[in-house]
């Protein structure tokens, strides 16, 4: 892992860390988001690898998709057209909304999102582009 990944790893945690304390009181909802989106080809596949990873340890040997939700009043999707795409959603909590769009070969991308009433939609057109997103709603 390079300094600099490290660098925005800590950023992101830090950031994690202190947005409770910046927020509003959890009765007046909202959500906070962080998107990894990788700078160059080395970031891309070292995140690629780890999305792989992640993946064949959920049970997805070539890639495909795995949505997996712990809650209620949850809807996710994933829609793939090309090969080798990799897409994984996870949802905890409850009222979440959540798609990966796919369109090209190779592409990876990990949507993670928790608390409850939280909506991402991300879609993916080319070839060999990869990200990852952590949303927090209240």
């Amino acid at each position: 892992m390079t300094s600099q990944t490290r660098t925005l790893l800590a950023a992101a945690l830090a950031a994690l860390i202190a947005a409770p304390a910046l927020t509003t009181p959890a009765e007046a909802g909202g959500s906070i988001a962080l998107t990894l989106s990788p700078r160059d080809a080395q970031q891309a596949q070292l995140m690629d690898f780890g999305l792989r990873a992640y993946g064949l340890y959920n049970g997805l040997k070539n890639g495909g998709a795995r949505i997996d939700q712990k809650g209620r009043g949850n809807s996710a999707g994933v829609a793939q057209n090309g090969s080798g795409n990799l897409g994984l959603v996870t949802q905890r909590g409850e009222g979440h909304e959540g798609t990966i769009d796919q369109r090209g070969n190779g592409n990876s991308y990990g949507l993670f999102q928790f608390g409850r009433g939280t909506r991402s939609a991300i879609t993916q057109q080319g070839n060999a582009s990869t990200g990852a997103a952590v949303t927090f709603g209240w």
